[in-house]
C-alpha cells in the first residue's frame, strides 16, 4: 500500500467503511455488555468508580452529621465503625485507583496512536472483576454486615472472630477480588505503554502522561502484591486458625501492618501521580507551549515512585521501631518532597513562560495545587516523629490525608473531567457551572478539613463516633460538618452539569487547541479511534509536524485500512518504537465476563464458609481461563501484510518482542512480589524470636530437596522443550513437556509430604511453613496445567515450530517457578537449623 494510494478518495472511503464495519459495537442491550473496545470499557469502568466515589460521599456525610455537635445519638458507635471503615476502603480501593485505570484505558491509545490497548478482554475481565467486587463490598452496610476495623484492618481486633464479625472476610476477600482487578489493569497499561506506541515514538518523546501511567503501573506491581500476601495470612487465621497474628502463639500484629504499609504509603502516590499527569497534559494547552523540565519531571515521577517504597514506617512511628529505623523512614519522608517540588515547580514555570489562557480545567488544577501543598507541609510536619507522636491518631492525620488526597486526586480529575469531556463524548460542559462549582468546593474543602488540625491538636482522636462538650472541640466540627456540606454540594452542581450536557451542542475538534494526539480524535465518535497510526517526529505534534492531522484523516500514515475485517493495531519495539509486527486484537466476547463472574464466586462463597462450592468456582474459573485462551495466539492466514509506505510487518511474532511474552513477564513479576511478601514474613519471625522453630519439628531436609529437584527438573524440561521445538522437533518437545508436567505433579506430592507432622495450628512456625509450601505446590499445579495446555495446542495444530508463542510464554513462567521453589524449599529446608 503506497502513499499514492492514498490520494484516491474512493479508496479512503472504501478502507473508513471496513474500519467501521470492523469496529463497530455489538447490536443489542446485552451484546454491548460483551464488548472489549476499550473505549466503551473505560467510560463503564469511570461511571462505575464516580458512583463508588458518590456513594462513599454520602458515607461520611453520614459521619460528619453525627460529629456535628457533641454526644450525638444519630447512629450508633458500630454503625460508625462501618461508616468509616467502607468510606475509606471505597474511596481508597474503589474509587482511587480504578478511576486512574480507567481514565488510562480511554485515554492511552488515543495518545499512542493506537487503535487500542493490546488486551482489551483483560481490560473487560479487570471491569467485571472491580464491579463484582465493589458491589460486594459497597452493598454489606445495607446488611449491616460492613466492615468494621478502619480501612487497615489491623489485628487482632479483626482476626478475632468473637470480636469483629462477618464483615472482615467481606473486606478481606471482596478487596483481595478487586486486587485482582488492579493488577489486571496494570499489566494492560505497561504493555500499552511500552508496545503499542506509534513509530517514531521513542521514550523521550512520549507524552508525560504516558509517563507517569507507566511508572504507577509498575508502582502497583510492587505495591499491591505484598497486601495480596498479607490478605492470605489474614484469612489463614481468621478461616483455619493458623497464628500469624496471635502473640500467644508466635505471631505478631505488627506484620500486618508492614505489609499493609508496603502496599499503603504507595498507594497515596498511586493515586496522586496519575492526577499529576492530567496536570501534565492540560497546563502545556493552556499555556500554548511545550511543557519546560521534561526529562526533569521524568526523573522525579520515577524519584517519587522509588522514594515512596522506603516510606512505609512513616505510618509506626509509634510503635516502638528503634531509633535508628525512626530516623531512616522519618528522613525519608521529608525526601520524597523534593521530587514532588521539582513537577510543581516545572508545571509553574511552564504557565508562567506561556500566553496563559485561563479556563475552568486550568482553575481546577490551580486549586487542587494549593490544597495539595497544604497537604504536602503537613506531611513534613508528622514526618517528624517526635510530632508524630503527639499528632498521631488525631484528626490532625484526618486533616493532612484529606489535603493530600482531595489536593492530589480528587480536584484534578474534575479538571481533567472538564478538560476531556469534549473528547471522550463530543459534547461541552457549562464554563459558569464548572467554575460556581469549584469554588463551592473549594471554599468546602478548606472550611471541612482546615478546623480539623485544630481539632486534633486540641486532642480529639480519630476514629470515635461522638466526643464530650467539655473538650470545647464542639464548633470547630460543627464548622468541618457545614464544610462537608457545602462540599457535597459543589459535587452536585457538577454532577448536574454532567447531567445536562446531553442536550447541549458538540464540541468542536480539540477545542483547546491542544498538541498532543488524543485529540486527533473526531467530533463523530467513530469507533476506531485514530484513522491511520501517524509517525511521530515531536513531543506536540499537532503543533509542530506540518499538515499531520490532515494526513492523519486521510489515511496517509500507517495501517489505514483493515482490509482483513480484523481489528488490528501496531506492535512496536520499547526504546525506539521501531515497527515490529501488527497484533489481531481481541473482538467482542462473554468468556472475560463469566471468568470474572466465576472468581467472584470463589471469593465471594469462601467469605460464607461455602467451601465446596468456592472449589467448583475454582474449576469454573480454570475453563473459562482456558476457554479463553484456546483462541488467542491464533495462527494467522498469512505471515506479513503491508501497513503502508511499502512497509510489511508480521501478523505472529513470539518472545521478547511479543506483547504476551511481556505480559506474562510482568504478571510473575507481581506473583514474585507477593511471594517476597510471605517470605519476609518468615524473616520477620525469624528476627523477633531468638529461638524460632526450636520447640517444633521442622520439615527436615530430605523432603523439601526432592520437591526442590522436581520443580528443578521440570523447569529443565519446559526450557529445553522450548529449544528442541524451536529446531522443529516437535515429537520430542511433546514428550519433555510431558515430563515437564509430570515432575511438576510428584514435586507437588512431595511438597505436601514435607508438611507431616506439621500443625499450623499450632504455632507461627508450621504456620508459615504450610503457606510457603502452599504457594508453591499450587504453582508447581499451575505450571503442570501450563505444560499439558501447551502439548494440547501442539497436538491441534495450534502451535507449531514457527508460531510458538504458548511454549515461549510459559517458560517465562516456569523460570518464576523455579526461583519461586528454590528459596521456598531451601527456607523451609534449611533455615533455620533448629527446625532440621
Amino acid at each position: 500500500m503506497s502513499l499514492h494510494a492514498q490520494d484516491d478518495p474512493q479508496l479512503r472511503k472504501d478502507q473508513e467503511a471496513r474500519l467501521r464495519a470492523v469496529w463497530k459495537p455489538p447490536s443489542g442491550w446485552f451484546f454491548r455488555w460483551t464488548d472489549v473496545n476499550n473505549n466503551r470499557i473505560g467510560v463503564w469502568y469511570t461511571l462505575t468508580a464516580f458512583g463508588f466515589m458518590l456513594f462513599a460521599g454520602v458515607l461520611a456525610l453520614i459521619m460528619r452529621t453525627q460529629l456535628a455537635v457533641p454526644d450525638n445519638d444519630l447512629v450508633s458507635a458500630n454503625t460508625f465503625n462501618q461508616l468509616f471503615t467502607l468510606h475509606g476502603s471505597m474511596m481508597m480501593f474503589l474509587f482511587a485507583v480504578p478511576m486512574f485505570e480507567a481514565v488510562s484505558i480511554i485515554l492511552l491509545p488515543q495518545l499512542l496512536g493506537a487503535r487500542d490497548l493490546p488486551f482489551p478482554r483483560l481490560s473487560a475481565f479487570g471491569y467485571w472483576s472491580f464491579l463484582l467486587g465493589g458491589v460486594f463490598v459497597g452493598g454489606s452496610i445495607f446488611f449491616n454486615a460492613a466492615p468494621d476495623g478502619g480501612w487497615f484492618m489491623y489485628p487482632p481486633l479483626t482476626t478475632r472472630t468473637d470480636l469483629s464479625g462477618i464483615g472482615a472476610d467481606i473486606w478481606m476477600l471482596g478487596l483481595s477480588f478487586i486486587e485482582v482487578s488492579s493488577v489486571a489493569a496494570a499489566v494492560e497499561l505497561i504493555v500499552g505503554v511500552l508496545k503499542c506506541r506509534p513509530p517514531g515514538m521513542r521514550l523521550n518523546l512520549m507524552p508525560l502522561y504516558a509517563w507517569y501511567i507507566l511508572v504507577v503501573a509498575v508502582m502497583i506491581l510492587f505495591a499491591f502484591p505484598p497486601l495480596i500476601a498479607g490478605d492470605l495470612l489474614f484469612e489463614m487465621e481468621r478461616l483455619l486458625g493458623w497464628p500469624f497474628f496471635d502473640a500467644s502463639k508466635g505471631g505478631d500484629p505488627l506484620l500486618w501492618q508492614h505489609l499493609f504499609w508496603i502496599f499503603g504509603h504507595p498507594e497515596v502516590y498511586i493515586v496522586f501521580l496519575p492526577s499529576i499527569a492530567l496536570f501534565a497534559m492540560l497546563i502545556p494547552t493552556f499555556a500554548q507551549r511545550h511543557l519546560l523540565g521534561y526529562p526533569w519531571i521524568v526523573l522525579a515521577a520515577v524519584g517519587t515512585a522509588f522514594l515512596s517504597f522506603g516510606l512505609w514506617v512513616h505510618h509506626m512511628f509509634t510503635t516502638g521501631l528503634p531509633k535508628i529505623s525512626l530516623a531512616f523512614f522519618s528522613a525519608a519522608s521529608e525526601a520524597v518532597a523534593i521530587p514532588t517540588g521539582v513537577q510543581i515547580f516545572a508545571f509553574i514555570a511552564t504557565l508562567w513562560a506561556g500566553k496563559v489562557k485561563w479556563s475552568v480545567p486550568l482553575l481546577y488544577a490551580s486549586g487542587s495545587l494549593a490544597i495539595f501543598v497544604i497537604g504536602g507541609l503537613t506531611g513534613v510536619m508528622v514526618a517528624i516523629a517526635p510530632f508524630d507522636w503527639q499528632a498521631h491518631d488525631t484528626y490532625f492525620i484526618v486533616a493532612h490525608l484529606h489535603y493530600v488526597l482531595i489536593g492530589g486526586t480528587l480536584l484534578p480529575l474534575f479538571g481533567g473531567l472538564y478538560y476531556y469531556w469534549p473528547l471522550i463524548t463530543g459534547k461541552t460542559l457549562s464554563d459558569r457551572l464548572g467554575r460556581i462549582a469549584f469554588w463551592i468546593m473549594f471554599v468546602g474543602v478548606n472550611l471541612t478539613f482546615f478546623p480539623m488540625h485544630l481539632s486534633g491538636l486540641e486532642g480529639m482522636p480519630r476514629r470515635v463516633f461522638t466526643y464530650p462538650a467539655d473538650l470545647n472541640i464542639g464548633w470547630l466540627n460543627l464548622a468541618s460538618t457545614l464544610g462537608s456540606y457545602l462540599f457535597a454540594s459543589g459535587v452536585l452542581v457538577l454532577v448536574i452539569d454532567l447531567m445536562l450536557s446531553p442536550t447541549r451542542k458538540k464540541a468542536p475538534r480539540n477545542p483547546w487547541n491542544a498538541g498532543t494526539l488524543e485529540w486527533l480524535a473526531h467530533p463523530d465518535d467513530e469507533d476506531w479511534g485514530i484513522r491511520s497510526v501517524p509517525l511521530i517526529e515531536s513531543r506536540y505534534p499537532i503543533w509542530d509536524q506540518k499538515d499531520f492531522v490532515a494526513k492523519v484523516d486521510e489515511g496517509r500514515f500507517f495501517l489505514p485500512d483493515a482490509e482483513e475485517g480484523r481489528r488490528e493495531t501496531i506492535i512496536t519495539s520499547v526504546l525506539d518504537a521501531k515497527p515490529v509486527s501488527v497484533i489481531r486484537l481481541g473482538t467482542p466476547s462473554v468468556k472475560p465476563m463469566m471468568t470474572a463472574v466465576a472468581l467472584g464466586a470463589v471469593f465471594i462463597l469462601t467469605t460464607y464458609h461455602l467451601y465446596l462450592l468456592a472449589a467448583f468456582g475454582g474449576v469454573a474459573t480454570l475453563g473459562c481461563v482456558l476457554w479463553w485462551l484456546w483462541d488467542t495466539a491464533a495462527i494467522p492466514e498469512k505471515h506479513e501484510k503491508p501497513i503502508g509506505h511499502g512497509i510489511d510487518l508480521p501478523l505472529y511474532i513470539a518472545g521478547p518482542a511479543a506483547p504476551g511474552w511481556w505480559a506474562m513477564f510482568i504478571t510473575m513479576m507481581a506473583d514474585a512480589t507477593a511471594f517476597s511478601g510471605l517470605v519476609f514474613g518468615y524473616y520477620f519471625y525469624w528476627t523477633i524470636h531468638p529461638n524460632f522453630g526450636a520447640d517444633f519439628a521442622g520439615p527436615g531436609t530430605y523432603w523439601p530437596m526432592v520437591a526442590l529437584l522436581l520443580s528443578l527438573a521440570s523447569w529443565v524440561a519446559t526450557v529445553a522443550a522450548r529449544e528442541v521445538h524451536s529446531r522443529g522437533a516437535v515429537s520430542p518437545a511433546r514428550a519433555l513437556l510431558v515430563v515437564g508436567a509430570l515432575a511438576a505433579i510428584a514435586s507437588l506430592g512431595a511438597g505436601l509430604r514435607s508438611l507431616d507432622g506439621l500443625d499450623p495450628q499450632a504455632n507461627v512456625y508450621p504456620a508459615i511453613v504450610w503457606v510457603l509450601v502452599i504457594w508453591t505446590v499450587i504453582h508447581a499445579a499451575i505450571g503442570a496445567i501450563m505444560q499439558s495446555y501447551t502439548v494440547a495446542r501442539s497436538l491441534a495444530g495450534r502451535m507449531t515450530p514457527a508460531y510458538d508463542a504458548d511454549l515461549r510464554n510459559i517458560t517465562v513462567y516456569q523460570h518464576f517457578f523455579a526461583l519461586t521453589a528454590l528459596i521456598a524449599y531451601l527456607t523451609a529446608g534449611l533455615f533455620p537449623e533448629a527446625g532440621l
